[in-house]
């Protein structure tokens, strides 16, 4: 299992989630991905996100203006 970091930071709806669908074609069963975005829909997104591709949603955490999440693919 690797963890892969993603830094969306000042990207805004929907460009977070397009670019963890970018980069999960790159990832392996198993694989942790670690998103930091602070796009006000960013946690209501990801977790549709990871219903619609049957991720799991390991958690998710305000950090000071910003959210972080990890994704297991």
């Amino acid at each position: 299992m690797a963890v892969h970091t993603l830094d969306a930071l000042g990207l805004k709806c929907p460009q977070p989630t397009l670019k963890i669908t970018a980069m999960s074609v790159k990832l392996q069963p198993g694989d942790v991905l670690e998103v930091l975005a602070d796009c006000p829909t960013f946690e209501k997104d990801v977790r549709a996100w990871c219903g619609r591709f049957r991720k799991v949603l390991l958690w998710i955490r305000q950090e000071g203006g910003a959210k972080r999440c990890r994704i297991q693919f």
